[in-house]
């Protein structure tokens, strides 16, 4: 894919640009926020702006990206480009704005490496940016094809349920009255809202369940800042919405959805607001009724927290092969365990296919624990809120 000579001038000058990759996403994201304003304001996240943490996810995926083409010069990450183009697709990214991109990120790159951005350097780096960019408008353009084009869309609330203290459940129908296409359990949708300083920001949330065919249904969690800034958008979905007010959704995306036959055993691990994916996994099993084992995991500070907790253990007993496991760092009742999510005396079948969803550690600390107990680390799939620093760590 990347060109003899391209590899020889990326392999000799990766260390140094990935060493300064944290400073150049710094000084490209100022940039083209400076030239653009809308893009901060209307696209992307001020909240992971302002915690850095969409810096570090943009470096981490560039140096994955340019690591991977020069080990396996003959194969293109699709699973890194797959989720990354969902992400894309959801929130409405065009391929005009793969330029400005590029506009500003090479300056970015001249600015903070100086003298030693050679017109060779800058032409072989050129060629990894745009195999990556046009590797992903492709991906997104096929997706956008897939759902009938891009456009947000009126939902209406119709019902709002308090699940726990800092977690609401809000089922939507199209305003339009019009059709509602299927999603996959553990797909997602974007939702935009109009704030106060009239910034229209955009989140995405999972697809907790489908209470039937011509509604939504989203749960969110308010995020407390705890010293940082409160999540924007959830709490004023949480302050502000109410049934009867009407939310902008895109169509469903995400990669992280079930692809396993009837004898394949499944475990589906948790953690906090991650329970939102799995529990629509739960459901759709449930419906058709998996044979094959299914091992529920989840974790939690304690039951009170622990969102969607009734339909969780209602679909995993319906199931005719489940058991549920959870744990909780506060107040664990009989049945449950108390302290973090440990599977040493969990059983897991051989050939189980997992799904993770939470914070890293936990997902982390769940992998490990899977692949010592056999499971093959190709068989271990994972959604991450927000920006995947997964790739960060990984391209540390």
């Amino acid at each position: 894919m990347l060109s003899e000579q391209s590899a020889v001038t990326v392999r000799a000058t990766l260390p140094a640009v990935g060493a300064a990759l944290g400073t150049i996403t710094e000084r490209f994201y100022a940039g083209l926020f400076a030239a653009h304003p809308e893009l901060l304001n209307d696209l992307f996240n001020r909240g992971n702006q302002a915690a850095g943490t969409q810096r570090q996810a943009l470096a981490g995926s560039i140096a994955a990206f340019a690591t991977h083409l020069l080990d396996h010069p003959d194969q293109r990450p699709d699973a890194m480009l797959h989720r990354i183009a969902h992400k894309h697709a959801s929130l409405g990214i065009t391929p005009e704005q793969y330029d400005l991109v590029h506009e500003h990120l090479f300056a970015a790159i001249a600015d903070v490496l100086g003298d030693a951005v050679t017109p060779e350097v800058a032409a072989a780096w050129d060629e990894v940016y745009w195999l990556m960019a046009n590797a992903l408008i492709a991906v997104e353009k096929r997706l956008r094809e897939e759902r009938g084009g891009y456009a947000w869309r009126a939902w209406e609330v119709v019902e709002r349920v308090a699940e726990t203290d800092d977690v609401a459940t809000f089922r939507l129908r199209p305003a339009d009255g019009g059709p509602v296409r299927d999603f996959l359990a553990g797909q997602y949708v974007s939702v935009r809202v109009a704030l106060a300083d009239g910034a229209r920001q955009i989140r995405q949330y999972s697809l907790s369940g489908s209470p039937a065919p011509d509604l939504r249904q989203i749960s969110v969690k308010r995020v407390r800042g705890d010293g940082t800034p409160d999540g924007e958008v959830s709490n004023h979905l949480h302050a502000r919405v109410q049934a009867g007010d009407v939310l902008e959704l895109s169509e469903p995306y995400g990669d992280l959805v079930l692809d396993a036959g009837p004898d394949t055993p499944l475990l589906l691990a948790s953690a906090g607001i991650g329970v939102t994916p799995m529990t629509a996994m739960l459901g759709h099993l449930a419906g058709s009724g998996h044979p094959a084992p299914v091992t529920v995991v989840h974790g939690d500070r304690s039951p009170a927290a622990h969102a969607l907790r009734t339909d969780h253990e209602a679909y995993a007993a319906k199931l005719p092969d489940a058991s549920v496991h959870f744990w909780y760092e506060q107040d664990a009742p009989a049945g449950a365990r108390s302290g973090l999510v440990d599977l040493a005396d969990v059983p897991v079948a051989p050939g189980t296919r997992a799904y993770l969803c939470g914070p890293l550690p936990f997902m982390r600390a769940v992998r490990a624990q899977l692949i010592g107990k056999g499971v093959a680390p190709a068989d271990i799939h994972y959604e991450v809120f927000g920006p995947d620093l997964w790739l960060a760590g990984q391209a540390a």
